[in-house]
């Protein structure tokens, strides 16, 4: 079981709000700070938490939502600006970990110098991987890393050329590019995930998470009897 820890939450809106839940629900000792008086009389009626209706941006606030033996502090207001003036105080105070909210993604750059961990707009996130589900179909699920680099989840298809072969075969016959990596298969019925070797055998049905360096191109997909992609991308 992962230690409770003690945490500061800044704003109590559409992002912060869940997460304040998520946090109490797991036992966490949570302290909100929130400027807006509805928002923060709200938070106080439903949540097991410290409510501090002030500004994060002041020293003497986070020092009254006891900054000091924060484990972690997150930032969540929709204003860049005020999420950079409440890491560096954090930062300044010495809380461990400092996680912020960052909406200009022109602004990542200047939270990662002052050592901050980022999220990129969770609205902005939604709406990229709801366009990404109408535009390539075929992925169930996927992780965008640096550059075009993916990790996705997708199904193989009866059709698929991979289907029947091992990852042995599949890598003779030129299936596998050098920068694809299949990382685990989930078969049909309730068995876990294996991690896969070269003489493990794909079959059609099976749920496999992919690694691809260059992004799951139709190329790709392909491979595994995807074709739709192909339509889906000229739309």
């Amino acid at each position: 079981m992962n230690p409770l820890m003690y945490l500061i939450i800044v704003g109590a809106g559409q992002i912060g709000t869940p997460l304040i839940e998520s946090a109490t629900r797991d036992g966490n000792e949570v302290a909100v700070i929130e400027y807006d008086e509805e928002r923060a009389n709200h938070a106080a009626s439903e949540y097991d938490c410290l409510v501090i209706h002030d500004d994060a941006t002041v020293k003497d606030t986070l020092s009254d939502a006891g900054a000091e033996d924060a484990d972690a502090i997150i930032s969540t207001t929709d204003q860049d600006a005020t999420n950079t003036m409440v890491c560096l105080l954090a930062k300044e105070i010495g809380i461990p970990n400092i996680v912020s909210v960052v909406h200009n993604p022109d602004h990542m750059n200047l939270f990662r110098q002052i050592g901050v961990h980022t999220i990129e707009n969770p609205q902005r996130l939604i709406a990229d991987y709801l366009y990404r589900a109408v535009k390539r179909p075929a992925i169930i699920d996927f992780m965008q890393l640096s550059g075009n680099a993916e990790v996705f989840e997708i199904g193989v298809a009866e059709d698929a050329p991979i289907a029947g072969k091992t990852l042995q075969e599949a890598d003779n016959e030129g299936l596998l590019g050098d920068d694809t990596l299949i990382v685990a298969i989930e078969q049909p019925g309730d068995e876990p995930p294996i991690t896969p070797k070269g003489g493990t055998r794909i079959n059609a049905g099976d749920i496999l998470t992919v690694y691809s360096a260059s992004g799951a191109t139709p190329d790709i997909t392909d491979t595994f009897g995807h074709y739709e992609d192909h339509e889906a991308t000229r739309q």
